[in-house]
């Protein structure tokens, strides 16, 4: 058994597997957010472009602002799922993201936050 073991106020003791900080807070109710196949109960995030505050709902979107700010598309990549983008070709700073946006996660979503960080934000849906 592989997880993370915790106790609840009452001296209960259950086992999280595939733990996020959400599965760590014990609701009454049944939690609202579907959440994902490894990761139940997750709530859904959306990338939010500063400037303008304007959540990016597809790739054209997102490639426009990261054009906006310097990034390329790799020409070279040899991944067929995923489009890469540079900032020059002697630049460190690359950014893999998936071709098809359903598979776009939220580590995806982190990734250009810490690259780009004064122009965009992971948020709840809601906020």
């Amino acid at each position: 058994m592989s997880g993370v073991w915790v106790f609840d106020k009452k001296g209960v003791v259950r086992l999280i597997t595939n733990p996020t900080r959400e599965s760590f807070e014990h609701k009454t109710e049944p939690t609202t957010h579907p959440g994902t196949a490894t990761a139940p109960g997750a709530r859904p995030r959306v990338l939010v472009y500063l400037p303008t505050n304007q959540v990016i709902h597809s790739f054209a979107q997102l490639e426009q602002r990261l054009a906006e700010l310097g990034w390329t598309r790799y020409s070279h990549s040899h991944l067929t799922d995923h489009i890469q983008f540079h900032r020059s070709d002697t630049s460190p700073h690359l950014l893999s993201l998936p071709r098809n946006l359903s598979s776009f996660k939220h580590f995806h979503m982190y990734d250009i936050v810490i690259q780009n960080r004064s122009f965009f934000q992971v948020r709840d849906p809601t906020s």
